[in-house]
């Protein structure tokens, strides 16, 4: 199934901003998210992430942003009974249309798929694209789903995103801006002065 044919999702709210592209590894314990895994493999779909808005985490369903990311599940393994642990890789941007919440406490939404940004070529000696490489050769290779695309505003600046130490409501900010490089000036703005 294509991320263009997902009309219905099943929701992930967390405390995290997830781009597409992103890496995102996840240890799932509730029935609900167990359930939603197993569907995503069986079916090969993806579940919607979003950042919560109200609520927790864990227990009562909690209340999600608008804008989220789809994310696919990449790998995943259950060394401990009941524990799966995922690494989820995010794909397409959507908005929530419509919620609700299942019996089982699994919040499902009709989505509306975001268009896809606008992308830009990056010179090799660009400010974001030095900051992000030494970030990832200095031990943040773990971080990122390969492969580096360092000459793409879109790629450079959802990366700088998710390393950086921004609040998550800067991040979400970030993730619904429509144009990578509008999304590199506002970072480029906040590395330059710490910049060497």
């Amino acid at each position: 199934m294509s991320d263009a044919e997902v009309p219905d999702v099943a929701l992930f709210p967390l405390q995290t901003v997830l781009f597409p592209g992103g890496r995102l590894p996840l240890r799932l314990f509730e029935q609900r998210y167990l359930g939603m895994a197993k569907a995503c493999l069986r079916d090969g779909s993806p579940f919607g992430v979003c950042l919560i808005r109200e609520g927790a985490e864990v227990g009562a369903p909690a209340e999600p942003m608008e804008i989220g990311c789809l994310a696919r599940i990449a790998a995943w393994d259950m060394a401990q009974l009941g524990v799966l642990q995922i690494v989820a890789v995010g794909a397409r941007r959507f908005r929530i249309l419509e919620r609700r919440v299942e019996k089982d406490g699994l919040a499902r939404a009709r989505i509306e798929l975001l268009a896809e940004e606008s992308d830009a070529a990056l010179p090799a000696d660009d400010l974001c694209a030095r900051i992000l490489r030494r970030a990832i050769e200095s031990g943040g290779e773990a971080l990122i789903e390969p492969p580096a695309r360092y000459e793409s505003a879109a790629w450079v600046s959802a990366r700088l995103a998710e390393l950086l130490p921004l609040s998550l409501e800067s991040r979400q900010r970030l993730l619904e801006m429509d144009d990578a490089g509008d999304r590199i000036e506002v970072l480029r703005r906040l590395v330059r002065p710490a910049a060497p």
